[in-house]
């Protein structure tokens, strides 16, 4: 899709809706949006520090006179630091996020990520490699803000005259994930449930769950489709999403029935038609949920030890790519 180009800042997407894009999309580097009608409006995601989420605040300011002090209501698609940490730029702001999403949130605060990142080498490669890819972001500056209001399933607002549909569709890339869906301008908002030409990344799973948010989005009524990460797309794009996670879960599941182990298998899969896309090592965490699945277990590997597979995939892949 070309109608809007893939570069950063606020796009007009029409009807009183914007997206804020930021390129490339990979490791932090999420999306976000604005609904307003009037003097309504509701904020889609804040971003992964306050100084970026300033800067977009300000851009919305500047493009449509809504800016931190005017946004009504937040919703969080997610427990994501990258789509969460700047949600005390808007200190008046109502705070919306399914329930799932709220405990998570309080399990994972910036001070932890903080924490990792200023340890950097010193916890081995994963710590090299966490330090690495968040080296932008400003993690000791956050004032937390966690959702004020909750909900489970589906919850409907109102934007002025515009309705919004909240719509629970995790578990999948995380416990809780939401899409922010305007019907009347044929519109959706989906966080991290898309990656666009980036892979996706599945900390929670079950797999057939994210699946089936793909396919509910494709079966909507929508022109506009906002993803967490990467340029705004179509339902092809949609598509190919569901078709990474299908080939990954299929592969998967050969290298499980042949008693691969989880890193075994993530350096065996060839991604094939999506190894193009960024951030290919994702495969570790995929391969590793994939597996906590097939075994139907609840045993949750360290993310410590997921962010050294991670580290150690994309060094082989550098490495045979040289």
């Amino acid at each position: 899709m070309a109608r809007w180009e893939y570069t950063k800042g606020l796009k007009d997407v029409g009807n009183g809706l914007y997206a804020w894009l930021q390129p490339d999309g990979g490791w932090g580097w999420s999306n976000a949006g604005l609904i307003r009608d009037g003097e309504a409006s509701l904020l889609v995601d804040t971003l992964f520090d306050m100084a970026l989420t300033r800067h977009m605040l300000t851009a919305m300011e500047d493009a449509t006179g809504i800016g931190a002090g005017k946004i009504g209501v937040i919703v969080n698609t997610h427990a994501n630091g990258d789509h969460c940490h700047g949600n005390g730029c808007c200190p008046q702001a109502e705070i919306i996020a399914s329930e799932a999403s709220a405990k998570e949130m309080a399990e994972v605060p910036s001070a932890m990520l903080a924490q990792m990142k200023a340890a950097g080498a010193k916890l081995g490669p994963a710590g090299a490699y966490f330090a690495d890819i968040f080296a932008p972001f400003d993690f000791e500056n956050v004032d937390e803000r966690t959702p004020t209001k909750t909900f489970k399933g589906e919850m409907e607002l109102q934007v002025g005259s515009k309705k919004v549909r909240l719509i629970e569709v995790g578990p999948a890339h995380t416990g809780g994930d939401v899409l922010v869906h305007v019907p009347g301008d044929r519109a959706v908002f989906t966080g991290d449930i898309l990656f666009i030409d980036g892979t996706p990344l599945m900390w929670a799973g079950p797999v057939k769950n994210w699946i089936g948010a793909c396919e509910k989005i494709i079966a909507m009524d929508v022109d506009v489709i906002v993803p967490g990460h990467g340029p705004i797309t179509d339902k092809a794009g949609v598509q190919r999403v569901a078709d990474y996670l299908a080939f990954v879960d299929r592969e998967a599941r050969k290298r499980f029935d042949a008693g691969l182990s989880v890193r075994d298998a993530a350096h065996d899969i060839a991604l094939g038609d999506f190894d193009a896309w960024g951030d290919a090592e994702r495969i570790a965490v995929n391969v590793d949920s994939l597996y906590r699945e097939y075994r139907g277990d609840a045993a949750v590997t360290p993310v410590i030890e997921l962010f050294a597979l991670m580290a150690e995939v994309r060094s082989r892949r550098r490495a045979s790519a040289a």
